[in-house]
């Protein structure tokens, strides 16, 4: 994001604005999926179900790893990542609290 864009936010707007924009991607929204019922699986699991290539998903999840929303440990020659809970309860509750946010008139 361009600092034209994000100067004069706070710095939680801005970290938000760059997470939901990393999740307005439909393959990372199936890798986000995809880790929801098989929780610490490689990227050669991911590319068994992805329409994509491995480098293509590779580069997915680098882009969401930058943002915190999953998390890679090694074992051996391999990744496996698994969602970043801590960043997702960040992003639950800045929704949350925003649908309860009066409507400014």
């Amino acid at each position: 994001m361009g600092i034209t864009k994000t100067f004069g936010f706070a710095f939680k707007i801005n970290e938000m604005a760059d997470i939901l924009k990393a999740l307005g991607n439909p393959a990372r929204l199936k890798i986000i999926q995809f880790l929801m019922d098989a929780p610490s699986s490689s990227c050669g699991d991911m590319i068994q179900v992805l329409p994509l290539a491995q480098s293509t998903v590779s580069k997915h999840l680098s882009e969401l790893k930058r943002v915190k929303l999953i998390k890679g440990k090694t074992k051996g020659n391999n990744i496996y990542y698994t969602l970043n809970l801590v960043t997702w309860e960040k992003v639950k509750g800045f929704v949350l609290s925003d649908i309860n946010r009066p409507k400014e008139e």
